[in-house]
């Protein structure tokens, strides 16, 4: 499986700035019919405390792929709008 890590630089959002982001996402392309189970991934903070990160499941075709996830994209940012 492909991780990657991205740190987002600080922006401004409502006129006060934003926190240094970091994104945490993995992704692979398989077969639909083969996947049988999706479990969480673990990322370990520096602090010593582990969190959960729920993985997602997007099936179709690459135009129906790239939709849903950008689609994901933009609800994970309207849900956190303090970020």
């Amino acid at each position: 499986m492909t991780k990657m890590f991205v740190s987002v630089n600080a922006a401004r959002y409502n006129g006060s700035a934003m926190a240094k982001l970091a994104l945490v996402y993995g992704m692979r392309l398989l077969p639909a019919d083969e996947v049988e189970e999706v479990g969480e991934a673990e990322i370990r903070l520096k602090s010593g405390k582990t969190v959960h990160v729920t993985m997602h499941l997007i099936e179709g075709g690459e135009k129906e792929v790239r939709g849903q996830l950008e689609q994901s994209l933009d609800a994970f940012f309207e849900f956190y709008p303090e970020i």
